[in-house]
């Protein structure tokens, strides 16, 4: 007979190890099954068990009781050891399955983390901030069935925070930036995390490699774009709309798993409204990661305007992702700066180096006119956030909404204009323009707008 705990839970064998513990398969003798035991360890500068933590754990996975949730049934007391006892569930986990078969594709992983998805975001709604979402944690049954487990660092919106120990807890390689940059974790760092799973499925590895290097990582973590992958195929907005720097912009869990759940094709959930403000500093109980130099400042564009799609054959799921793609532009921020401020929502036809616009005249110009549509389709297919701005609000809507508008430059990687022609007494435009497709075959068009003009600035009011 093996060892007893709690005079109740017969210990068998060792059948896991991380750092929140020890899990050991064991007989619940009582109630005649097979349970999971961790034994709870140590956390560095402890000089005990971690007993609140252990507690936290049992409190708020036991607020879970879902299908996608591993179910924790008992806290008990063995002389100094204190054991958590869950479901067991016979699994590999999500990071052995992609080390075994190699990257998954989108359908299967969309499959697979779609369900921890659904269990996340239920914990989302009772209030509940898992805090270490990874593929480690997600445990994949033969039948593709999977459970989210280890809530060890999870808290509720009512807990206090641990912080004795300074520590930033999470997997380094999926942590989102604010939280490496010493902000705490909340719903939206949750959902980064569950991108960066969705990346580590598709592409066979995480998205940031920290055995070899952790501040380096940590350092482009909070510093750098987000890196992208050509193997997402229709998850790719998805990607977008999790691992994007600004938490405001990012999806909901509930988006994520309704989006996964769709599956290919399928219209994608509607941007969230992205506050530009900064991030909050680290409260003084807060140790950040990595030291804080100067990022560089977000790149200063003018905004600009598109012109309403004249062909609409993309899929929806298109629709986010230049969204998320021009609000990435803000990365300064995550390095808790607060300095930052949202780019300007104008864009005059003026001089200046960086939007080819001019400085405001009384009257609209020829030379305005050029430099505004210059300056437009130099960024619209990277920033489309602030061209929509450019549009007035009744050609917004002859676009047929943001989405639709996203969708058309979502195709297009550049486009090149020539052949401009300009009248200021009319404020109508016409010019050429060669799109370089993302996909297919390049193609051309000419295009004829309408301009209003007012204090300096100019917007697209429509397309004949």
């Amino acid at each position: 007979m093996g060892t007893l705990i709690a005079g109740r839970y017969e210990l068998d064998r060792e059948i896991g190890r991380g750092g929140m513990g020890a899990v050991w398969l064991a007989r619940d003798v009582v109630l005649g099954r097979d349970v999971a035991l961790k034994r709870v360890g140590l956390l560095p500068g402890t000089d005990g068990a971690d007993l609140e933590r252990v507690g936290r754990e049992a409190r708020v996975s036991a607020m879970l009781n879902h299908e996608h949730v591993v179910a924790v049934y008992d806290l008990v007391t063995e002389g100094h050891d204190h054991w958590l006892v869950m479901e067991y569930v016979v699994s590999r986990n999500l990071g052995d399955v992609i080390r075994s078969s190699g990257s998954l594709d989108p359908d299967e992983t969309a499959h697979l983390v779609g369900q921890a998805a659904i269990a996340l975001a239920a914990a989302h709604r009772a209030g509940i901030v898992h805090r270490d979402i990874k593929p480690g944690n997600m445990l994949v049954t033969a039948d593709r069935r999977v459970k989210l487990g280890d809530f060890g660092i999870a808290r509720t919106r009512n807990d206090p925070t641990l912080t004795q120990t300074g520590m930033v807890t999470g997997s380094p390689a999926y942590l989102a930036p604010e939280v490496a940059s010493g902000a705490g974790a909340t719903p939206a760092s949750d959902v980064w995390s569950l991108g960066a799973t969705v990346f580590h499925a598709v592409t066979g590895a995480p998205p940031y490699e920290t055995t070899e290097n952790l501040i380096g990582a940590l350092y482009r973590l909070v510093h750098e774009e987000p890196p992208r992958t050509d193997r997402a195929g229709w998850l790719a907005p998805l990607l977008l709309a999790t691992m994007h720097r600004d938490p405001a912009g990012r999806w909901t869990a509930q988006q994520v798993a309704d989006f996964l759940k769709a599956g290919a094709g399928r219209a994608v959930p509607p941007p969230l409204p992205v506050s530009m403000a900064p991030v909050s500093p680290p409260a003084a109980h807060e140790t950040a990661v990595i030291p804080q130099t100067q990022p560089p400042p977000p790149r200063q564009s003018g905004p600009t305007h598109t012109a309403r799609p004249r062909k609409k054959p993309w899929a929806a799921v298109v629709a986010v992702v230049l969204l998320v793609l021009a609000l990435a532009g803000v990365g300064g921020w995550l390095a808790t700066r607060d300095n930052d401020s949202p780019k300007g929502n104008t864009t005059t036809g003026s001089t200046s180096t960086d939007t080819g616009s001019e400085t405001a005249t009384d009257v609209p110009t020829a030379d305005g006119m050029s430099q505004f549509i210059t300056s437009y389709l130099d960024t619209v297919t990277s920033d489309p956030g602030s061209n929509w701005e450019m549009l007035t609000p009744k050609f917004q809507d002859a676009s047929n909404g943001f989405g639709s508008y996203t969708s058309f430059w979502g195709t297009i990687a550049q486009a090149r204009v020539s052949d401009i022609v300009a009248d200021p007494e009319s404020l109508v435009i016409s010019y050429h323009v060669d799109y370089t497709m993302k996909a297919g075959k390049n193609r051309s068009d000419d295009v004829q707008l309408q301009l209003t003009y007012d204090d300096g600035t100019y917007l697209i009011d429509d397309e004949f």
